[in-house]
């Protein structure tokens, strides 16, 4: 069984969700400390032929607390709506508005359930099953150091491969997680250009422009365009 273990971000760029599609078992990881400017409650979208940052306000977030400490502004009247007119146009807007909506007014304000949903929700409309867990629902030693985090984690789990992210190469060595009985790899997403209406491409930006301009098929390809190493 493989399983990756990631902070939960808010429709995050589809690297992420290759992530969560690699793997038999999911971890959001939700019990470390908030990223201020990181990707927990901000992205970029396509604006008029550039990208552009999108925020969901955290009242009172600080890097000295856990994310699941906090909660999301109920105010997305904003983004929603440079959402919607950025993308009225595009060939999917119309179902995947929909969804956008659903997540970023769910009554629910916490951060870890948010950004869960915002992952979950993508999943459900492909049709795809995964398996997601809840770090802080977990029983393992949270003293430890952050690789021996990952590998009690995994073991809790019954994996015996441990997918991370790019980032963490110069992080975790994979000598140090073999001893402990985990195989660490790391993903690379290989995947393409896509049509962006008339515009010159612009990678890496939030699932939702994925979305926007993909059909269900067209998704499910482009998940599948990454590489284990």
């Amino acid at each position: 069984m493989s399983c990756a273990i990631m902070q939960p971000y808010l429709f995050p760029y589809l690297g992420y969700y290759q992530l969560v599609y690699s793997v038999g078992n999911f971890v959001f990881y939700d019990d470390v400390n908030f990223i201020k400017r990181g990707y927990i409650n901000r992205n970029n979208i396509l604006v008029n032929g550039r990208a552009q940052r999108f925020t969901i306000p955290v009242p009172g977030a600080t890097q000295n607390e856990k994310i699941n400490t906090f909660e999301f502004s109920s105010d997305v009247r904003k983004v929603l709506k440079t959402i919607q007119q950025s993308y009225k146009k595009a060939p999917y807007f119309q179902s995947v508005y929909v969804l956008i909506e659903e997540v970023l007014t769910s009554p629910n304000r916490s951060v870890p359930y948010i950004c869960q949903l915002s992952i979950q929700k993508v999943f459900d409309y492909l049709g795809l099953d995964r398996n997601y867990f809840i770090s802080s629902q977990l029983d393992y030693n949270r003293e430890m150091s952050a690789a021996d985090k990952l590998i009690a984690i995994s073991k809790k789990l019954g994996c015996t491969l441990y997918v991370n992210s790019p980032g963490g190469i110069g992080l975790y060595q994979k000598d140090y997680f073999k001893e402990r009985d985990i195989e660490l790899s790391f993903i690379k997403m290989t995947a393409g250009e896509y049509a962006q209406s008339s515009n010159e491409f612009v990678p890496y930006l939030s699932m939702i422009d994925v979305l926007m301009w993909n059909s269900k098929e067209e998704v499910k390809q482009l998940l599948d365009q990454y590489e284990l190493f």
